[in-house]
């Protein structure tokens, strides 16, 4: 019987992982359900509807090109950027990941007077 490779087969995906923090039962890397539940937009969508308990960090891969990257600050500027474009705030299991990520770059946006 031959097991499955956990290798994407498709040349042109990049592959994104999140590894959560479950507390006291430790951290993981969790699993998606579907080889392409694994792309960038499915993670942001999973990510605002609470499918992740505590985000750590978010790793991006793509081997054919032999390349990744943690995108965690990525990610968590176009979660900023969603959530300010529909007007509501994070959702709160983000906030910690959000605030770890952005950094200084958080830039209030200043308006003119006029």
């Amino acid at each position: 019987m031959r097991t499955p490779s956990i290798v994407p087969d498709d040349q042109e995906q990049t592959i994104y992982l999140v590894a959560d923090d479950f507390g006291k039962i430790g951290r993981a890397w969790r699993e998606t359900d579907y080889y392409e539940s694994a792309d960038l937009e499915t993670v942001i969508q999973d990510l605002l509807t609470g499918q992740y308990s505590n985000p750590i960090r978010i790793v991006a891969f793509n081997t054919s090109e032999r390349w990744s990257e943690d995108v965690s600050a990525d990610v968590a500027h176009e979660l900023r950027r969603r959530c300010d474009l529909q007007m509501r705030d994070l959702p709160s299991a983000l906030s910690d990941f959000v605030e770890r990520h952005e950094g200084a770059d958080r830039r209030q946006l200043t308006l003119r007077l006029v």
